[in-house]
Parts: structure tokens; sequence; C-alpha cells
């Protein structure tokens, strides 16, 4: 799925980090969200590793990246941390400044890393998410309808671990297809890498990320809010068909951490990479080149 990459692995401080690097150009880090893995940007990476050096890894805690415990407090499944892990990632790569972008829950980490570590970030695009705190500051009925994972995974071990256990493929697919959409964007190379990286270490690796979601990032946020901000360009691109685009009004939420930002709505559901993979290339080409 990605021809001409090389795979390989980098130790970090705190984690053993699975990714692919391929291309030439100025360096582009690619940041996938849950359930996903770097598969999730097959259909799109090739094409932008004609003009950048592509770094897709796979977050902490996500497809062959180790998995390590999260601690008493989590902190090892913060976004700050995930954010680290890509700061040291690129460096032993011999990159200390590149641009970034981010779905789901790695556009969160995204941006953290844009906030903790600015001189590394030129540029950052998210993709179909709104700010952490902004999310759960403005939890609205709908939204809190189609993202009930969010609360169900956060509850603490081993309750959620056991459930879904039970039945780790139902559960991916179920996971993966969303309201109106289905399972019709994920090829089948691509499911089938899915459902090989849902393990139990895997499943209690992201109930570690979303307890740390409600507790120590939010915090970190509601620091940081109106206090510290994205000081390079941000990029916003959500799908008009997702709970994102349904639920809130992605540009002014981000204007509230970002002084120069710019959006689109895709022609899309959750996962715009997978389902509309030109026009998400598009976007991110016209954004990422100038």
């Amino acid at each position: 799925m990605f021809p001409g990459f090389q795979r390989t692995r980098i130790a970090t401080s705190g984690a053993e980090i699975n990714l692919v690097v391929g291309g030439e150009g100025p360096p582009l880090l690619l940041l996938h969200g849950n359930p996903l893995m770097h598969v999730s940007w097959h259909k799109v990476a090739p094409r932008l590793a004609q003009d950048y050096t592509v770094v897709a890894p796979d977050l902490r805690g996500y497809g062959d990246s180790s998995k390590p415990e999260g601690g008493p407090d989590h902190a090892a499944y913060s976004f700050r941390a995930m954010a680290e892990d890509q700061v040291e990632v690129m460096a032993a790569l011999g990159f200390s400044y590149f641009r970034v972008a981010g779905h789901d829950r790695g556009g969160r980490v995204g941006h953290r890393l844009a906030l903790d570590h600015p001189d590394c970030v030129e540029k950052l695009a998210v993709l179909d998410i709104v700010p952490t705190h902004h999310l759960l500051t403005h939890i609205s009925k709908g939204w809190a309808a189609e993202s009930y994972h969010w609360f169900f995974m956060a509850q603490a071990a081993p309750f959620p671990e056991r459930l879904l256990g039970a039945d780790l493929e139902y559960y991916i697919r179920y996971k993966l297809a969303k309201k109106g959409v289905g399972l019709g964007p994920f090829t089948e190379e691509a499911m089938a890498e899915y459902i090989r990286c849902c393990t139990p270490e895997n499943i209690h690796a992201v109930c570690e990320d979303y307890r740390a979601t409600l507790t120590i990032d939010f915090e970190l946020d509601a620091a940081d809010y109106g206090k510290r901000f994205v000081e390079c360009p941000l990029l916003v691109l959500w799908g008009e068909n997702s709970h994102v685009g349904r639920h809130f009004a992605p540009l002014e939420a981000w204007q509230e951490w970002a002084r120069d930002v710019t959006g689109v709505s895709l022609a899309s559901g959750h996962y715009p990479a997978e389902q509309c993979p030109e026009e998400t290339y598009a976007a991110l080409n016209r954004f990422l080149r100038v």
C-alpha cells in the first residue's frame, strides 16, 4: 500500500514507534486517528511523496508501535507524550522543522505538538476534529449520541477492555462503519490491517488514550486556553457528513486556538483520506506547498 516507502522502527524516550518513510522534499509528518494506524494514509501518502519526504508512523498504542503502560494518571497516553514521540522520531530522521497533517487523534497530537514545540512545526493541518477543550465544553445531544466511545472507553479498567474484547473484529467493523457511510471507504487490504492490529493490548492502549483525554489532556488544554496559540498556519478540513460537520462549526472552534486559520469541508464522512482521497490530497497539497 506504500510503494517505494521503507518501513522502520525508532525508539523514543517512551515508546518504540513503527513507521514508513518515502519520497523526497520537505519533511511531512502524517498522523492517523483511532481506531486506525499509518495505513489510513495509503491512498494519499504516495501522491504526497512526489513532493515531500513523507513520514507516517503508528502512534504509541496503535498499529505495530509499542504499547507502554499508561501509568496511574494515564500520562503515557496524553497527547503531550504522543507529541514528544513524534518530535523524537523526526529528529532521529534528521528533521527538526516539518509540516504536520493529523486526522482524528492524530490531529489532537498535532495540536499539542504545535503548542509544546512551536519551533518544530512549519504548518499544521487537522482533519475532522475540533479542539479537545472546545469539544468537551460544547457537548451536544447529537454529538454525544454518535461519539459514545469517548466516555465508554474512558471508564476505569478493565470494564471497557473486557466488553470490547469479547469480539474484536465485530467491534472494529462497527466502529469504522460511520453513520450514513458504512465501510465503503476502506479497501480490503486496509481493513485487514485494522482487524489484525485490533488486539487486547491495542484496546487497552486506546482506552488509556481516552482516559488521558478526559483528565490530563483536558487539564492541559484548560490551562492553555486563551494563553497559548498555534503560531503556524493552520488548515482545518472536515467531512460535511461527519459528526464534526453535523454538530460543530470547525473554523470558528479553531479560531479560538490559532490566528492564521483556513479551512473547507470535504464531501466525506469522518475518514476523508480514505473516502475522498483525491479531494483530500488536493486540499492538503494546496496548503502545504505555499
